[in-house]
């Protein structure tokens, strides 16, 4: 979203949020379609020139001892050797009929593989991203209202050393360090082995992998959050009420606080794709019984029916989400003129 600061003072503040809004949306929805229909074709166009063998995938270890005859007969049942836009060709037209295909990989529907995995992964994408959102928003707004202060560069020291270390390295400490180390919490999986999916067994897994999601990401959000408190704090309107005596906690909650949030939620919408890659490589390191351990067999076995439904659905979460934040960008700040 290109956004411009309109500056004329004659614009009733009302039409000036709503101005451009409708048309952006309007605009990125007709795309999406477009889009979508690229990735997926072009995902098929790799894969035709891929170096694996999608048999392999299917076949497994009895690869090496299934003869070349009933290879190339596998091959020919299972289609392999058409040509890609023959298979997209066939794949797209299924999904418009509502047929999703069947995964070779699990062996099962991609529908129902979805419906088992989907909810577990926004579980723990939800949890994750509250608790990040919530220690950036707290501990951001703290440290721009004091900033320079000790606690504030410390703050500032330790997100600069977390943004260097990537999800799967916060993974493997925090595995060494509370399940390894310590022993408090376990360190993979839904559930202990043999115990049913409880409340209380799934809240225990889920704290690590959560956690190490929440980790990744905060440091980004609380700076963004700390820059923009900061920023704000010499602003007009501030020093105003802090002449009219207005006492602090009300300037920071009514007036630096809500000017604050359009800034975030724009590193939020930009950052989407990087939680998506966070979240699978967490549930990976994890064991974690998500979508994204589909997505990695998905991938290595070619399994083309559940690869191209895990692919679309990642990039149209992420262009809806982007759009999402660039609308509530645009409702939170006046100023901000949406451009599609």
């Amino acid at each position: 979203m290109v956004v411009t600061a309109d500056l004329d003072p004659v614009v009733p503040r009302g039409r000036l949020r709503d101005r451009g809004i409708g048309s952006m949306v309007g605009w990125r929805l007709v795309t999406l379609v477009p889009v979508l229909g690229l990735v997926s074709a072009g995902l098929f166009a790799a894969a035709a020139v891929s170096p694996f063998d999608p048999l392999v995938g299917y076949l497994g270890a009895r690869y090496e001892t299934t003869s070349a005859a009933d290879r190339a007969l596998l091959t020919e049942q299972l289609d392999l050797d058409a040509a890609w836009y023959q298979l997209y060709g066939r794949w797209i037209t299924d999904v418009f009929t509502g047929d999703l295909g069947v995964s070779r990989s699990f062996a099962q529907p991609v529908s129902e593989l979805l419906a088992q995995r989907i909810p577990w992964t926004m579980l723990l994408v939800m949890v994750g991203m509250t608790i990040a959102v919530g220690l950036a928003l707290s501990v951001g707004v703290w440290a721009g209202m004091h900033r320079g202060g000790l606690v504030d560069r410390a703050v500032a020291a330790t997100c600069v050393a977390l943004q260097g270390l990537p999800p799967f390295v916060v993974s493997l400490a925090a595995i060494g360090l509370f399940a390894v180390g310590l022993g408090w919490l376990p360190p993979a999986g839904l559930t202990d082995a043999g115990a049913d999916a409880s409340l209380g067994q799934v809240a225990r897994h889920l704290v690590l992998p959560a956690g190490a999601l929440a980790v990744s990401q905060v440091p980004w959000l609380l700076l963004a959050v700390r820059e923009s408190v900061s920023a704000q704090r010499g602003e007009d309107f501030v020093v105003g009420a802090v002449t009219r005596g207005i006492d602090a906690t009300t300037i920071t909650r009514r007036h630096i606080l809500p000017s604050s949030l359009a800034s975030f939620v724009t590193i939020l919408g930009v950052r989407l794709p990087e939680i998506v890659v966070g979240a699978v490589l967490v549930e990976e390191i994890f064991s974690w019984p998500g979508i994204a351990g589909a997505f990695v067999q998905s991938a290595k076995d070619l399994d083309m029916a559940l690869l191209a439904i895990l692919t679309v659905g990642t990039t149209c979460a992420v262009m809806l989400g982007s759009l999402l934040a660039d609308v509530a960008v645009a409702l939170l700040d006046p100023r901000v003129r949406a451009d599609g």
